[in-house]
């Protein structure tokens, strides 16, 4: 038989593009990515449920006519009534897998592959997945590692690999972070005797490279991010180091590192009561440990309007339309994948990771039928 037509509904944001993309070159058929515009003022066929293009600019997006794909796969509350678009002009012959948190209810998908921070409902049809998919394999680290190993043949091993976010949702990455991020991340260098790779990314603050640019203490290959950077470093630097340590705010990167087996620390970009790891605590129902961090925490965190507006949201507002990244914080600690950077090392984990692009290859295989 033919093999079945794959159409991809873009992202609107960097992170759930690279997802998108992982998984529809993970299934090996041939798919076709489609860019959307929207219109300023086009949520209400979102928010309303309809099947329709009154969201998109047509003019600003890919076509979309027969012959109509056999699978759609997309991100996000305003591709949500155009995937249903689709699904209708094909005779209810086109199935929608969608990643991440839908707004309609998840009955209007064949299926939802999720991840902890995100309270989707359960259903028959919703998998959840340990962490965000990505496109990090064994084959893409190798290729990297060949092409940077003789670019850092200077630096003196083991390599601890720095990957920076930045702000994210309630969490502010301001001064105070980058402070601390440089302390933290010297003193375990130091301890290591090595040398650090240091990557940045589109949301990482000035004041973060900055301060790693003027440190003189420690051996240092530091990358600030360009967009479109055919020389990003960031794989050859994963794949090379010996140990890696991500700021908790970007759970793609800590996807990826925590693909890798190495050792990973997570990076609390915040302090006190508006810390990861108090939130963690929270979201674990232990809040006498969320009160002996804020009560023993001698460091400030950073603040920032869209941060508290959001740590407003999830504290008074409807839980669905915010995410909780502590979960996925939570399930990374209590499996031994990953410590807090500082902790001690965490217990030897207990059989192996889970394969949660297999999970997701296997359930969306399953709704095509093959003859």
């Amino acid at each position: 038989m033919a093999e079945p037509r794959v159409w991809v509904l873009d992202a609107y944001r960097a992170g759930e593009r690279t997802q998108l993309r992982a998984l529809a070159t993970a299934l090996g058929w041939p798919f076709e990515i489609k860019r959307l515009g929207y219109r300023r003022f086009g949520l209400a066929s979102a928010l309303l449920l309809r099947n329709d293009l009154k969201g998109i600019d047509p003019a600003a997006s890919d076509p979309l006519g027969p012959p109509w794909p056999d699978l759609v796969l997309s991100v996000g509350m305003r591709n949500e009534p155009v995937a249903r678009w689709i699904r209708d002009r094909s005779g209810g012959r086109t199935k929608l897998v969608f990643l991440g948190r839908q707004w309609a209810d998840p009955r209007h998908f064949d299926l939802i592959i999720t991840t902890p921070q995100y309270p989707v409902p359960d259903r028959p049809n919703v998998l959840r997945n340990a962490l965000p998919l990505h496109g990090v394999t064994r084959a893409r680290l190798d290729e990297a590692a060949a092409l940077w190993a003789p670019r850092l043949a200077h630096l003196p091993r083991p390599y601890l690999t720095l990957n920076i976010g930045g702000t994210s949702g309630p969490y502010a990455f301001g001064p105070h972070a980058a402070r601390r991020l440089l302390r933290d991340t010297l003193a375990l260098a130091r301890a290591r005797g090595g040398s650090l790779l240091v990557s940045s990314s589109a949301r990482t603050p000035s004041d973060a490279l900055d301060a790693f640019a003027a440190q003189t203490e420690v051996p240092m290959q530091l990358y600030r991010w360009r967009r479109d950077d055919p020389d990003n470093p960031y794989l050859g630097f994963l794949a090379l180091a010996d140990e890696v340590i991500v700021t908790a705010d970007s759970i793609s990167m800590l996807a990826e590192a925590a693909s890798t087996g190495k050792p990973l620390h997570m990076f609390d970009i915040s302090a006190g009561r508006h810390a990861m790891r108090h939130d963690m605590h929270l979201a674990a129902g232990d809040r006498a440990a969320a009160r002996a961090l804020v009560r023993n925490d001698p460091d400030r965190p950073d603040h920032g309007p869209g941060a508290l507006a959001y740590r407003a949201l999830m504290r008074w507002g409807w839980s669905y339309l915010s995410r909780d990244i502590s979960r996925l914080h939570l399930a990374l600690i209590r499996s031994g994948r990953a410590r807090w950077l500082g902790d001690p090392a965490p217990p030897v984990q207990d059989g192996t990771a889970p394969d949660d692009m297999a999970r997701a290859l296997d359930a969306i295989r399953a709704l095509i039928p093959r003859g």
